[in-house]
Parts: structure tokens; C-alpha cells; sequence
């Protein structure tokens, strides 16, 4: 019979010392594992003086993990004991088996690591969904209480930092989020973009290089929390950077580039189905040119017909501004302005000397 029940303590408990199992009910949905503590005496959790007076049994029914799709759920017999010292402000307490259960917990110790662990991969919902599957009947809450009960995990104080803002409250309120440039993990979270919040790198005096954007705020903290610290601009904004001035440059200069640009050949002439204007920039079948003529044509024949501005716009669902512009327009070629025709300035006889300087 001693060697079954050490058989059972073997496979139920491998790693937990003074348990010792007592019997083993095995259902269709639940196993039942009858279980004491064995152990001399506990040490009181507030005085921390160790006490073998028993004060009276005490039952505990602690959830753990599933086997073979059924439930398991121990049957614990531990002692409360009386503290023996006179000072202490509890007078009794009830013995925890390490790496077995904790004060007023439901579940053992192995079946909170698993479900956390299926928290911190799915979250709430999914990981409750995902628990069920394994034969453990949770809610999302209580996922996401057992990795919001997990202690913070210690981070290494990076080598390589990154420092740029986040919004919140849709823009509303902005903060600072550090990054570790070397392993693309987020390290914390500073609520506010102030230069006196960088202060967090100072607490850390094995960082080497800052990397941030060009807001002020962040050279001025950068400078006092990391003085030894290399200060560089990180690839994002690098690369932004570059493209709103290749944006400028190209917007500014976009006469030098159509001058540039060499003549397309002119293609055989067709019938057209009716004769274009002179001066007329875009020909028949240009998408925004047809629709100009056909929306003018319209208003202008609304307008002879004797309606209003008012009623052109309700019949044509059209904004009065834009009823207005094609009234005024004579042609429907006086309506193709835009930037790209290059109208001329004061300024084109002196861009040469200021491209220059």
C-alpha cells in the first residue's frame, strides 16, 4: 500500500515535498485527490516564527490542472496552527505548501502559471475559449486578473534607446514611449512628453545612444537624463524627413522639370466627335475635362431654361460656390485653372539669382 501511495505522489506531485496522497476517485468529468500536508510545522506569515502547535484541521479544495480531459480538484487537509509569539497580531494560521497553493487561493500554483501563460499569448476572451478546450472552466476576467497578478518582469537596462510620442484620447493628450532599439521591445510607457519625464534615463547609466526625433523637448531631457549619451535621429524620421523636402523641392521647381521633360510625339490625327476649342489643355476623353463640359453644359442650360442658382443647385446636387463658377464661365475651358499651368509671377525674373543664394 506504501508503495502505491508513492507511486501516486510521484505522478500527481513530483517536485512537492511533504504532501503525501491519500486516495485517488476517478469519475467520469472529475478526479477527486485526497491530499495532506505532512510537514513538521509552518512559519507564521507575519512574524516569520516558525510554530508546530496545531490549533485544528482545515479543508481546502484547490482546482488543478486537467488530466486526461477531466477535472482535477484536491481534496487538501492542512492544519491551521497557533503563532507563538505573544506579539504577533495573528494569532493563527494555516500552513501553505510551497509551490502548491498560496493564501486564499482557488486554484494550485501549477494551473495559475498554465493559465496566465494562456492570457498572456491570447488575453481575455480567446484565452477563456482556449482554457475550456484544455478542461478548465474560466472567465475572461479571471485571465486576465491572473497575468494582471503576475509580477513585473525585470528589464535590462537597454544599450540603445528610443524615445519618440504616442496619443491618447484621439490625439487629446501625448506621451513618451521608450523602446529598446536593439530587441524592438517596448521598455515603458512616461505620461507626458515633458523634458523633466526623461529623467527615467538617468536611473539607468548603462545607456549609450539616444535615438529620438528632433522635438525639442526630447534634446532638452535627452541631455539631462543621458549626458553620456550619443544622441542620433532615428531611420523613421530620417527618411520623412527626406521625403517632405524632396516633396518641396519637386513642387517648387515643377517648371524646370516640364521643361525638362522631352516632347511626347504626336499621334496620328483622328476624327474627333466634335471640334475641341483652341487653347483647349486637355482633349476629348480626358476623364475630368468631359465631365467639366458635360456638368457646364448642364447648368448653363438650366440657367436659360429660367431656374435659379438656388434650383440648379438642388436639381444637380451641386455646392452654389460650384454653381456659381461654371454660371460666370462663359466656356468650360475657362474653368481648367490649376497650378499646373504654371501662370506666371513677379519672381521669374529673379528665381535664377535666388535658387543661388
Amino acid at each position: 500500500m506504501e508503495e502505491v501511495v508513492l507511486r501516486l505522489k510521484e505522478l500527481l506531485f513530483p517536485s512537492i515535498a511533504d504532501v503525501a496522497v491519500l486516495s485517488v476517485d476517478v469519475n467520469i468529468e472529475i478526479v477527486r485527490v485526497d491530499a495532506q500536508c505532512v510537514a513538521d510545522g509552518a512559519v507564521c506569515p507575519v512574524c516569520g516564527v516558525w510554530s508546530n502547535r496545531v490549533h485544528g484541521p482545515y479543508l481546502r479544495f484547490p482546482a488543478d490542472v486537467p488530466s486526461g480531459g477531466r477535472s482535477v480538484v484536491l481534496q487538501l487537509r492542512v492544519r491551521r496552527f497557533t503563532c507563538g509569539n505573544s506579539g504577533c497580531a495573528r494569532r493563527t494560521f494555516v500552513e501553505q505548501i510551497p509551490g502548491l497553493t498560496r493564501r486564499n487561493g482557488q486554484r494550485t500554483e501549477r494551473l495559475r502559471s498554465s493559465l496566465a501563460a494562456v492570457g498572456l499569448a491570447l488575453a481575455g476572451r480567446p484565452g477563456a475559449r482556449v482554457a475550456r478546450v484544455l478542461g478548465v472552466s474560466v472567465s475572461r476576467s479571471t485571465v486576465l486578473r491572473l497575468v494582471d497578478a503576475l509580477p513585473e518582469p525585470e528589464i535590462p537596462t537597454p544599450r540603445v534607446v528610443g524615445v519618440d510620442e504616442y496619443a491618447t484620447r484621439k490625439g487629446r493628450h501625448y506621451g513618451t514611449v521608450l523602446v529598446d532599439i536593439e530587441t524592438c521591445r517596448p521598455v515603458d510607457l512616461l505620461p507626458d512628453r515633458e523634458a523633466s519625464s526623461l529623467a527615467w534615463l538617468a536611473e539607468r547609466p548603462g545607456i549609450e545612444v539616444v535615438c529620438r526625433d528632433r522635438a525639442p523637448f526630447f534634446a532638452e531631457g535627452a541631455s539631462a537624463g543621458a549626458p553620456q549619451a550619443v544622441q542620433v535621429a532615428d531611420r523613421w524620421h530620417l527618411w520623412h524627413n527626406l521625403s517632405e523636402a524632396a516633396e518641396r523641392a519637386v513642387a517648387q521647381h515643377r517648371r524646370c522639370l516640364r521643361a525638362l521633360a522631352p516632347a511626347a510625339p504626336e499621334p496620328e490625327p483622328e476624327p474627333a466627335p466634335e471640334e475641341e476649342p483652341s487653347g483647349s489643355p486637355w482633349p476629348t476623353g480626358h476623364r475630368f475635362a468631359d465631365r467639366t463640359r458635360a456638368r457646364h453644359a448642364s447648368v448653363r442650360a438650366l440657367l436659360e431654361a429660367g431656374h435659379s442658382l438656388r434650383s440648379v443647385q438642388r436639381q444637380l446636387g451641386m455646392a452654389w460656390h460650384t454653381v456659381k463658377r461654371f454660371a460666370d464661365a462663359a466656356n468650360p475651358e475657362d474653368l481648367f485653372t490649376g497650378q499646373w499651368q504654371n501662370r506666371p509671377s513677379v519672381l521669374d525674373d529673379y528665381k535664377p539669382y535666388l535658387d543661388d543664394r
